[in-house]
């Protein structure tokens, strides 16, 4: 009787060896160590002192795979403190790691911080960017690229090869020089210029007949760009985690924050052939150009260059409501996108806010809902860890006096939120919300009221991490708050963030436990009312 007992038991840990190296293999560790320096590289024609990542501008490239995790040793060598922000990765259960100032103390110079985080059940085109002051305008950006699982489909054929493009608006003034302009109460000027991954002409070749994947990113300050390939349509499959109808388009509007994915096949006669990214909504319009280069081209690139929408506003939102999630294909897990009927859940609540700029002690700032965002020198969820008071108002956004304050709105793990971003201005705005995906379920002129509710696509709206607000409109969005943690808000127009336009989510639930939300990190950065505690 002995035997089979033991080969039953053998059997057994065989198979849970194998289910265990299976997992492993689609969930390893990627170890990284970056060190953040200045350096000079000529942009625009001049010499000026930009921020690199491992001596590269932009920074490395992140390629991983969904549920790969992470572990990023980031060492400061700059004469300021530094944090990342992981622009649309979700941090499942972990806003220890969002690096931004309401979650993380920033990394002291010469010193390091080590990241840990998994790409958990995501796919798509992302990006990185310092959190910090204003180093975003000197660099210090880069692409973070989530393959899918080898077990998940993808709804179309793997392209024949991938391009990341990092396209935004530049500034020759140094990131310091800019803080001042801010600092001081003054807005920041017009851009100087375009780019695309960090220069002014690039070049992407490919072959004849073949399909390749674009991957584009608006790593900018403030600026909307409309991209576009002479001759050639872009067909889109995926933006920041969603796989959408395949419609074709000859330029797309991508807005501060946001990312699309596009496969381009490569079929006119072969010769060069202009990329273009060039602002949007301006009344002076800079240009980026890069070349897409056929392989047995002899041609280089000529004529004139592919001309932008010519309708503004009105043309954008059409655009932007023909982005459609694809109900039968998965996303990063296998089950169908549509069998999450988002529409048929009634909010918890509903959430109105409303952008405003105005002068406070004689100094420009931005608000929501007439309350101006302030940094503390402790970051609110340690803060809240420590049940240290004090520290932020939990009620600044809904009914305090206009003013400044540290800003966080308390809601309840697995509450379902309508929120509504009532845009009161002739400016273009995009809100972003780190730790989330939300449904973009309607964009409209004028007033937001509840009747609008009506005009909402409550069956294929997309998920994305980025949406745009319209001058004097508004944009609905609702976002099933699944994601425990202290999570951040914000205008992504930087400018807009610095000043003011930001608040902190509290989604909350009374019982600590690792179902909801990891541990407080051992290596965890301490600073401002909480040095010298003990997690």
């Amino acid at each position: 009787m002995g035997k089979p007992v033991m080969k039953l038991h053998l059997i057994i840990g065989v198979l849970a060896v194998l289910a265990v190296s299976l997992v492993n293999a689609e969930d390893p560790y990627l170890y990284y160590t970056w060190t953040v320096t200045y350096g000079t590289r000529s942009i625009l024609g001049a010499p000026q002192q930009v921020i690199l990542i491992n001596n590269q501008f932009p920074g490395p490239k992140l390629d991983v795979v969904t549920n790969n995790n992470i572990i990023l040793n980031l060492i400061n060598k700059l004469d300021q403190p530094f944090l990342l922000t992981w622009n649309g990765v979700k941090q499942r259960k972990n806003s220890w790691q969002d690096g931004v100032l309401g979650t993380n103390c920033p990394i002291p110079p010469n010193s390091n911080y080590t990241y840990k985080f998994q790409a958990k059940d995501q796919i798509g085109s992302y990006t990185y960017f310092p959190s910090t002051l204003m180093h975003r305008a000197a660099g210090g950006f880069g692409a973070l690229n989530i393959y899918h699982r080898s077990v998940i489909p993808i709804p179309y054929a793997n392209p024949d090869g991938d391009f990341t493009l990092l396209i935004g608006d530049w500034y020759k003034t140094s990131h310091k020089a800019l803080q001042q302009t801010l600092d001081s109460g003054k807005s920041l000027p017009f851009p100087h210029g375009v780019l695309i991954n960090g220069q002014t002409k690039t070049t992407f070749t490919g072959e004849q007949g073949k399909t390749y994947m674009f991957r584009i990113s608006n790593v900018g300050l403030s600026t909307s760009l409309n991209f576009r390939i002479q001759g050639h349509s872009m067909k889109l499959v995926e933006v920041e985690g969603s796989h959408v109808i395949q419609n074709l388009y000859d330029s797309l509007d991508v807005h501060v924050g946001q990312s699309v994915t596009v496969l381009v096949t490569l079929n006119q006669p072969p010769k060069d052939y202009y990329i273009v990214a060039s602002t949007r909504f301006t009344r002076t319009v800079l240009t980026a150009t890069a070349v897409l280069h056929y392989s047995n081209s002899q041609t280089a690139v000529s004529g004139p260059l592919p001309a932008a929408p010519a309708y503004k506003y009105h043309w954008s939102m059409q655009q932007a409501r023909t982005y459609r999630w694809n109900l039968t294909s998965n996303a990063a897990r296998p089950n169908p996108q549509g069998s999450f009927h988002y529409g048929k859940i009634t909010p918890t609540k509903t959430i109105v806010l409303a952008n405003s700029a105005s002068y406070i002690n004689g100094k420009l700032r931005y608000a929501v809902n007439g309350v101006s965002y302030v940094n503390a020198d402790t970051p609110l969820k340690l803060a809240d860890y420590f049940n240290i008071p004090g520290v932020f108002s939990m009620n600044a956004v809904q009914g305090v006096p206009s003013g400044v304050a540290t800003s966080v709105m308390p809601t309840n793990l697995h509450d379902f939120l309508e929120v509504v971003f009532q845009n009161n201005e002739n400016a273009m705005q995009s809100w972003h919300l780190d730790g989330y995906d939300f449904w973009v379920v309607g964009f409209g002129s004028g007033q937001w009221s509840p009747k609008k509710r009506r005009t909402y696509n409550l069956v294929d709206a997309l998920t994305r991490h980025t949406t745009q607000v319209y001058p004097n409109s508004w944009t609905a969005i609702l976002v099933s708050l699944d994601n425990q943690g202290m999570w951040n808000m914000r205008s992504a127009s930087w400018e807009r963030q610095y000043l003011g336009q930001q608040f902190y989510l509290r989604v909350w639930n009374p019982v600590r436990s690792l179902a909801n939300e990891y541990d407080i990190p051992s290596n965890v950065l301490l600073c401002g009312k909480v040095v010298g505690r003990h997690p």
